[in-house]
């Protein structure tokens, strides 16, 4: 149920470095560590005949790589990095993308000095919509969070312009047919008035909130995620990051497929 967040006066520490790998380990592996794409999009790149190891193609799933070898993609050496998660607070006025051709703010900016590795951002947040925005260099896991199939949990403070009906509050609470198909609202709740919401969803569609309320003839005037899969904005000021914590981490490695898919 969407509720209003409470402080908590604990502190997150950033997780202790991956441990460095000493043996042979699979070739997939290699590759998501790399930054690249998840173990099963590895499996198809290596098939592909898009893998080199040592200057040979490789296209046996289920090679081994040793310390020392090289793995090239695209004629590009890869690096094992170490796997680093930022959290973002997002504020207005910042487009989420790495890089932008017309010289917009970006959130790339917010985070520059987040961490030496490479990060980029999981899903997206537009330009006017603020709250939790998550970074990282871990493929796996980004894929897995931004597939729509494993459902994960976005909570949302919703206000517009003008106070929702009772007949519009309730059909929020059925399925909704919008241009372009239906879409499903998890839970819905009045916060302090009839024109502040809070709306729990799992579809990822482009703009999905907004064009919900649109449906209904309302304007979003403030939009901000405040709960992000497993986490929230506990001690994270608008326009901060920080770094998740071991455990943060360990939770969000092991939602499996529709971990909130209601029964």
């Amino acid at each position: 149920m969407p509720r209003r967040q409470s402080p908590n006066k604990g502190k997150s520490t950033q997780p202790k470095p991956d441990k460095t790998e000493s043996g042979p380990i699979r070739l997939n592996k290699f590759i998501a560590n790399a930054g690249v794409c998840s173990r099963r999009e590895a499996d198809k790149l290596i098939a592909a005949g898009d893998i080199k190891v040592n200057g040979q193609v490789v296209t046996e799933l289920g090679f081994k790589v040793n310390p020392g070898d090289k793995v090239q993609y695209k004629g590009k050496v890869l690096k094992t990095e170490k796997l680093v998660y930022v959290l973002l607070n997002k504020p207005k006025g910042f487009i989420t993308t790495t890089d932008d051709p017309h010289e917009r703010k970006t959130v790339m900016e917010l985070v520059k000095n987040a961490c030496e590795e490479r990060i980029y951002p999981v899903g997206r947040l537009d330009r006017e919509t603020t709250g939790l925005l998550l970074f990282t260099n871990d493929g796996e896991m980004a894929v897995k969070l931004a597939h729509p199939s494993n459902n994960i949990k976005k909570i949302y403070r919703v206000e517009i312009d003008k106070p929702i009906t009772k007949a519009h509050f309730e059909q929020l609470n059925e399925e909704i047919t919008l241009e372009d198909g239906p879409v499903k609202i998890d839970e819905v709740a009045i916060l302090e008035d009839m024109q502040t919401l809070g709306l729990e969803i799992h579809v990822g569609k482009n703009r999905i909130v907004r064009r919900i309320f649109e449906h209904f003839g309302y304007q979003v005037m403030k939009l901000d995620r405040v709960v992000y899969a497993t986490l929230d904005k506990t001690n994270l000021q608008r326009g901060k990051w920080r770094h998740l914590n071991e455990r943060e981490v360990m939770k969000l490695r092991g939602m499996g497929a529709n971990p909130h898919k209601k029964k």
